[in-house]
């Protein structure tokens, strides 16, 4: 278990869920709880028992499904309704009878909130927050305190925000977590309030929204000002502009601050992590995340690679692998000779002398026409092999191909391709059908090669982007495609430019074909 002395605390499964086109099932929620377990952090808010069927659902299975190594799980939920108590509220119910050994209760720390929202006295919600924190601590619960609009309320009512604060403590919560729900603070503000929080005694945390931008460095500023609780959200998920980044956060207190908060090995999942966690929800991971982003390491310009090739940390500010990223050399129109050296290097290549300027050249001179090699290791990686060896890196020759989309008379449209090419000494026509052009060109190579290349069973299209390069040409604008394919071991991409955008998806899936096959064992003809 993590220690208590900092609390790493996470709330994807409860804010985080809360962000616009984000729905976790129930399978869901115990897959990422088990990534953020793994990762190390201290508290895992499953989410509101009682207050939802799912999240009810979750805390049931979870006491049977989920074994935390290092996080205790967390239920959410609000202090009682007012003119009740505790001890007989259902809400309150709910959470006691959750399982979790820990309860964060949300409590109104906003004047103006507690008598418009809550339609309450400002006497009546310090009782509230007196006698739920009071009644699950004799029920043997941890309780935290979330002070919802705290900053806020504390500039509109300095004595009563903090009179929330030592009501709960006074109660037994453990921590009060000060909320920037509204996620418009700076950090200097921020701070010089959480410093007078502080004063009173309570341990304090924090919770940050990210509407300024300043999630993540109000969080740290606060951890500077004396907060020891820290709440975050996988990838920064949220509602309006999301949460803080626990991943962020946890980089940044660990390899910039020097808190001991995870292991070595924690740490260097994070990347893995953040991804799983990516693939668990649906959304699409930002390149531009810091640390756990596939673009944070990456670099395009020549001044920079030339600068890496002497010394990696001269334009990087961690070692990449310390939390488990790779460095990547992007090849470019921009890309110098030390870039393409690089890039050369980590694909297992020696680019020395002229070798070095010819690929450049290259490079260039199909970037001028359209082409980025960006995102397509592959289709570079092919071009690399084309420089050096000038062979042409293909498996098959290509004949002829042709599609056909025929709309029939119930409206539904089907497209159909052929394909002729020549392979191992053979001619081969094959026809593929697919809910589209490109899928049915798609189809049609698999069906011609599959024979004399069996592992082409196991390769797949995973992405396909379009992009039109020259607007100005409306629809017979030079086109861009980029496909990515898997085998399911590793993924690779291509890039095809052409004036028609079928004949630019049928170049980037040759190239993704060849590769695969090269990748498979198989030499190129």
């Amino acid at each position: 278990m993590q220690r208590d002395a900092f609390h790493l605390y996470d709330t994807t499964l409860r804010d985080g869920s809360q962000q616009e086109g984000l729905n976790l099932t129930v399978a869901d929620k115990l897959a990422i709880a088990r990534h953020l377990d793994g990762l190390g952090v201290g508290f895992i808010e499953g989410g509101w028992p009682g207050a939802n069927p799912k999240d009810t659902e979750f805390f049931r299975r979870a006491l049977t499904e989920l074994d935390l190594e290092n996080a205790q799980l967390t239920a959410f939920g609000a202090t009682r309704r007012a003119g009740t108590r505790a001890a007989d509220d259902p809400q309150v119910a709910a959470l006691r009878d959750s399982g979790a050994g820990v309860v964060t209760l949300v409590a109104k720390s906003h004047d103006r909130h507690v008598e418009l929202a809550l339609r309450t006295t400002l006497e009546e919600n310090l009782a509230m927050i007196r006698d739920t924190v009071s009644h699950l601590r004799a029920e043997g619960r941890r309780v935290f305190l979330d002070a919802e609009h705290f900053f806020d309320g504390y500039r509109a009512n300095r004595a009563y925000a903090l009179e929330v604060v030592r009501t709960a403590a006074e109660a037994g919560a453990d921590v009060i977590a000060l909320c920037d729900t509204n996620g418009g603070m700076l950090p200097d503000e921020l701070a010089d309030i959480v410093h007078d929080v502080v004063g009173t005694g309570a341990r304090v945390g924090i919770h940050c929204h990210d509407d300024s931008g300043c999630a993540v460095a109000n969080s740290l500023a606060a951890v500077r000002a004396g907060a020891t609780h820290v709440q975050g959200c996988a990838n920064g998920y949220g509602e309006r502009s999301g949460n803080a980044n626990l991943f962020t956060l946890v980089g940044n207190l660990q390899l910039k601050r020097g808190m001991d908060l995870v292991s070595g090995d924690q740490l260097a999942r994070m990347t893995r992590i953040a991804h799983a966690v990516s693939e668990i929800t649906n959304v699409t991971p930002s390149s531009q995340q810091p640390y756990v982003g596939l673009s944070a390491f990456a670099h395009k310009a020549g001044l920079h690679a030339s600068a890496i090739k002497v010394d990696p940390d001269l334009y990087q500010h961690i070692d990449p692998a310390a939390v488990g990223n790779d460095m990547r050399m992007l090849v470019s129109g921009m890309a110098g000779r030390a870039s393409v050296e690089l890039k050369g290097r980590e694909l297992g290549y020696d680019l020395s002398g002229e070798k070095a300027k010819q690929v450049v050249d290259r490079v260039k001179e199909l970037e001028a026409t359209g082409h980025t090699f960006e995102a397509a290791d592959a289709s570079f990686e092919l071009l690399l092999r084309e420089e050096l060896t000038g062979v042409r890196q293909r498996h098959f020759e290509v004949e002829s191909w042709r599609t056909i989309v025929e709309r029939r008379a119930d409206g539904v449209m089907v497209s159909e391709a052929t394909v002729k090419l020549h392979a191992k000494g053979e001619r081969i026509i094959a026809t593929g059908e697919g809910n589209g052009p490109v899928n049915a060109l798609d189809n049609a190579l698999r069906i011609a090669l599959g024979r004399l290349y069996p592992e082409l069973a196991t390769m797949e299209l995973v992405d396909y982007k379009v992009r039109i390069l020259e607007g100005s040409h409306g629809t017979s604008a030079r086109t861009r495609v980029l496909i990515e394919s898997s085998d399911g071991a590793r993924e690779w991409g291509t890039v095809g430019v052409e004036d028609n955008v079928i004949a630019a998806s049928w170049q980037a899936l040759e190239e993704a074909v060849s590769y695969g096959l090269l990748n498979a064992g198989y030499e190129a003809g």
